[in-house]
């Protein structure tokens, strides 16, 4: 039982299970599943200033703040619980393309040749932490919610808005990885 637990679970299992979250929530509280939009309940808790967009009664949505406190509170146990020692398993497709750009440590949750604070210091690393993070953040918020908001619960509620940040969040994996990610791995 708990060699099943230290495994990747099977996208048909992880899947239902992540989906059944979303008919649960409206089912016990009416309540919306998407984790971006627990910054903003903290930014409106944290910090009482007259800014319009964190004006609002941000006590209705502290149930989303132990959402994401539990989730933060179980990755912690699972690191460092239920972690598998293996080295994360690559395509080998993938493992010797990424050769070609000089990423061969795949120890950890990230590549470690990229991910690391000697790189946060170069301009690959510059790129792909601070402005990279700063894109996710801006779009989120740009696009109304992240992408378990929309691809998750926006789907799953028929709402148009999020069929085209979905589709908006695809083009724009597939154009990061098959042509800017390259060029940046090449800095």
């Amino acid at each position: 039982m708990i060699a099943s637990i230290l495994q990747p679970w099977p996208w048909y299992i992880a899947g239902p299970l992540i989906g059944l979250t979303v008919p649960a929530l409206l089912l016990i509280g009416n309540k919306a599943f998407g984790i971006s939009s627990s910054l903003r309940h903290v930014c409106a808790a944290c910090l009482p200033a007259n800014i319009p967009f964190f004006n609002y009664d941000w006590k209705k949505e502290v149930w989303n703040l132990f959402f994401v406190a539990g989730i933060l509170i179980g990755g912690f146990l699972t690191v460092q619980f239920l972690a598998n020692p293996d080295p994360v398993l690559l395509n080998p497709n993938l493992a010797s393309e990424l050769t070609t750009y000089g990423i061969t440590d795949y120890s950890g949750l990230v590549p470690a040749d990229i991910f690391n604070w000697e790189s946060l210091l170069t301009l690959r690393g510059f790129l792909m932490m601070v402005v990279g993070g700063f894109l996710v953040g801006f779009g989120t918020r740009y696009a109304g919610g992240c992408t378990s908001g929309h691809a998750i619960m926006g789907l799953s509620t028929l709402q148009w808005p999020s069929l085209v940040a979905t589709c908006c969040f695809m083009a724009g994996g597939f154009l990061m990885a098959n042509l800017i990610l390259p060029f940046i791995l090449n800095l």
